[in-house]
């Protein structure tokens, strides 16, 4: 059984960019993760300890998201998903990553990567560069 928890919108200030102005004036990124967990341990529980406390993994994602700057945000969503796969609960993770401020010349609402990464049997996230779905 694999159920889906979603956590939308999260919004983090980084210097995130191919070009310098990027990197010197940082931009707002917007976050969307989907992680395939087992509930049903935590719903019989009751016990914050039986699931994924999502409040630290927002907290972790940020600190991602936040540090050291890349040029492009496929390598941000790479590191989000390896984050998010630290906790062997999560089967696999879906990541978007929004670049509202993206530095394109004409009028657009938001660019976004959406990237899916499934859980390696050795319990690390897919490194190979391609997008698996979920089962």
């Amino acid at each position: 059984m694999s159920d889906e928890l979603s956590i939308l919108g999260i919004e983090c200030f980084a210097h995130h960019g191919v070009f310098d102005h990027e990197r010197r004036e940082g931009q707002i990124f917007r976050i969307d993760l989907t992680l395939s967990v087992d509930t049903a341990l935590a719903a019989a529980s009751d016990d914050l300890r039986d699931t994924v406390d999502y409040g630290s993994l927002v907290d972790q994602v940020v600190a991602a998201v936040t540090r050291d700057p890349v040029d492009l945000i496929e390598t941000l969503a790479q590191r989000i998903a390896d984050t998010c796969l630290l906790d062997r609960r999560v089967e696999w993770v879906r990541v978007t990553v929004h670049k509202p401020d993206a530095p394109i010349k004409a009028t657009f609402a938001d660019v976004q990567l959406t990237i899916t990464r499934r859980r390696e049997v050795a319990g690390v996230g897919d490194r190979t560069g391609k997008a698996e779905g979920p089962a």
